[in-house]
This record gives structure tokens, C-alpha cells and sequence, in this order.
């Protein structure tokens, strides 16, 4: 079962969202914005309280996102998960037993048949696409990678989170709270 059977990621783009995350009855959350010096704290917090964090390392500020800064995040924070549109990232995050999340956006055909061969390579545990408001697209990448699927990104309504996970993807991301209060 993928992340203990919850089908909604809450991204935290916000400290307040945190703190309301974390009465909440969610155990996995993905930390989007954040800053390097907030790191430590954050961890703690979600620790703390029973939380399991997804670290967005691409979108840590003062941290470059290189196998270094992921072996920190790794060692020293030890979070359930990395995600990353960096291979090397990924890479990294799977070598300290950390769930890898490669993230991709779907621009054209092009980039699709690139996040085919870059899974292939790669084998993260999971792929994180974007937009996730694609249903037809994420079926079509669930039928043909062994691969879990998470949607993310634009994802707005209810019934929009419910036609990815029916198309295929494991559980959905976002940031919207009134999706968070339905789940």
C-alpha cells in the first residue's frame, strides 16, 4: 500500500500550512517552499508529531540541489522522502534508502517519451507528474510503466483528484486546501 493508503499529498507552500497540517489526521506531507535554515525546525515538527515529509529539494532556497545537498538532506534529516526533476537527486536519494520521487512535467509528446526512458534509467520509486489533470496521459503512463504514478499540479477540485486516481495515479499532490479538508 503507497503512503499508508492516503490518496492526498498536502504540499506545504506555508508555515501556517504546516501548523495546520500537523493536527491533521494526514502522516505524509510534502514540503514545497521552504528555506534551508527552516529545515531542522521543520523536520522536527513533522517528527514530532507523527508526520513523514517529502522534501521538494528542488525548491529549498539556499540549498543547491546536487548529490551533496541531497546526502545532507538524507543523513542529517532524514526524511521518508526526496523528490526531484534532477536524475542525480533521485539516484542519490534511492543510495540512503530514501523514497526517490522523480517529478516531471508534460509538455508535449517529446517530453513524455523522455519521462518513459528517464524512468526506465532512473527506476525512482515513484514519478510525480505534472500537470495532473491529464487522466487520459496518466493511464496511458500506468498501463506502460511499472513505475507508481503521483499527479500533481493544477489539480483544483475533487473530481479532478478522483478522475488521476481512477486513471491510474497512486495519490495526488497539492496545495489546495479545500481538497485537503474533503480527504
Amino acid at each position: 500500500m503507497h503512503f499508508m493508503g492516503q490518496r492526498v499529498l498536502p504540499a506545504v507552500r506555508k508555515m501556517r500550512d504546516l501548523e495546520l497540517l500537523i493536527k491533521s489526521p494526514f502522516n505524509y506531507l510534502v514540503l514545497l517552499d521552504s528555506h534551508v535554515s527552516q529545515l531542522q525546525s521543520v523536520s522536527q515538527l513533522a517528527r514530532s508529531n507523527g508526520k513523514k515529509l517529502l522534501i521538494h529539494a528542488d525548491l529549498i532556497h539556499g540549498l543547491k540541489n546536487d548529490e551533496y545537498a541531497i546526502e545532507f538532506l538524507c543523513q542529517t534529516l532524514k526524511p521518508a522522502g526526496i523528490i526531484s526533476t534532477k536524475s542525480s537527486a533521485v539516484v542519490t536519494a534511492k543510495k540512503h534508502k530514501v523514497l526517490a520521487i522523480q517529478r516531471h512535467f508534460l509538455l508535449d509528446t517529446t517530453a513524455l517519451e523522455t519521462i518513459y526512458k528517464i524512468t526506465e534509467k532512473n527506476q525512482p520509486d515513484y514519478i510525480e507528474v505534472l500537470p495532473g489533470v491529464m487522466p487520459h496521459i496518466i493511464a496511458e503512463m500506468h498501463a506502460r510503466l511499472s513505475i507508481p504514478i503521483l499527479a500533481g499540479g493544477l489539480i483544483r477540485t475533487v473530481e479532478e483528484v478522483e478522475l488521476a486516481l481512477h486513471a491510474g495515479a497512486v495519490a495526488v499532490t497539492t496545495s489546495h486546501k479545500e481538497i485537503w479538508r474533503h480527504y
